[in-house]
């Protein structure tokens, strides 16, 4: 099959061209080892040149948003169907991305593929129109494709008669079990202490206030743990003592902050955004085999499954699954599907509707 996917160039803030990272490049590079041909074209909201590559298998190309806002993105995008005339055309990312896929496909008669790993009206609630045409294209698409199955119950609202199948979320690569002394010595971490982190954006949106509750209920039994904070902090939020917040830690340093870790904790809100969300972050844990404690919303819950004893409803209820949780070491989740694992799914529901209407 050749498949043409539309993506911004840096989500999640990794720039795919230079850091690859998730289901945003590991689909397309297991579908090219496949012997498809895969193109991706990229939006960057960035001011830099246009680019195309041929790379990993992929053949690549990047807009950017500067000067002429995505007119030159969309013309590339209709030269390139025009040109290609590609068996699918995949939006992913986004919201406009998957609505700039149907479009495209309902104009030249092509099958298309919207994939949504969350929730993205959860993004801008308060933008009705862009909702309204969103839907219209979940309505519309050949095929729509969730993170999870509570997200694709959700997007199925919007299409009746018609499917959501699931790919879900996973680890990338870099992320397996290693000794955990050797990785807090990197990380300049105490080899002494049990260590409780928080690794995701440090935001009330994403109910940080729930860590800084746990810790409270922590700091006067148990002083010697010493609880950290790795990622991008909101200028308004204020850390109590003794936190330690590390920073917005590069690709490289992730699996060893994880490592590094007797319990991660994964925190979420039951919200529009909270309980469509699969945290890559509780998957690249339990590939590294670490303890967690995770928010009880739809989809952790859905990723536990199978380990319910981890799902967590409040502050109390999280210290206490922590103390439980810190006398484990580590904890074999059994087998964890990988992006080849994921990108088999994906791969299915194109081959399934290849020869339909």
């Amino acid at each position: 099959m050749k498949i043409l996917f539309l993506c911004k160039r840096r989500p999640q803030g990794k720039d795919l061209l230079t850091r690859p990272y998730g289901r945003f490049f590991y689909i397309p590079y297991w579908l090219s080892k496949r012997g498809h041909e895969v193109y991706i074209l990229l939006l960057s909201y960035k001011k830099e040149p246009a680019v195309q590559i041929e790379k990993d298998g992929i053949y690549w190309l990047s807009e950017s948003l500067y000067p002429w806002g995505p007119l030159k993105y969309i013309a590339k995008a209709n030269g390139l169907v025009r040109t290609l005339e590609p068996d699918w055309i995949v939006g992913f990312s986004d919201t406009y991305y998957g609505i700039l896929a149907e479009k495209l496909g309902s104009k030249y008669g092509i099958k298309s593929v919207i994939d949504a790993y969350d929730n993205y009206e959860s993004y801008i609630p308060w933008f009705k129109p862009l909702h309204s045409v969103w839907r219209k294209a979940i309505a519309k698409a050949t095929r729509v494709i969730a993170a999870g199955p509570d997200l694709g119950d959700y997007l199925n609202t919007f299409r009746p008669h018609k499917t959501v199948s699931t790919v879900p979320m996973a680890a990338d690569p870099a992320f397996v079990s290693l000794n955990k002394k050797e990785c807090r010595q990197k990380l300049g971490l105490p080899v002494d202490k049990k260590l409780v982190g928080y690794a995701g954006s440090i935001h009330k949106s994403r109910g940080i206030e729930l860590f800084f509750k746990i810790f409270e209920k922590w700091r006067c039994e148990a002083p010697e743990i010493l609880f950290l904070l790795s990622g991008r902090k909101d200028k308004k939020i204020d850390l109590p003592q003794p936190i330690k917040w590390l920073g917005y830690l590069s690709d490289e340093q992730m699996p060893l902050l994880l490592n590094s870790l007797d319990v991660l904790l994964v925190i979420n809100k039951p919200s529009s955004f909270g309980n469509f969300s699969y945290p890559v972050k509780l998957y690249e844990a339990m590939a590294c085999q670490i303890p967690v404690v995770v928010s009880d919303v739809l989809g952790s819950k859905w990723i536990l499954k199978d380990h319910p004893q981890f799902l967590a409803r409040d502050a109390l209820d999280f210290a206490e699954k922590i103390k439980s949780v810190l006398a484990l070491d580590r904890f074999d989740y059994g087998y964890q599907e990988t992006w080849e694992d994921c990108c088999n799914l994906f791969e299915a529901n194109l081959l399934d509707s290849m020869f339909k209407p």
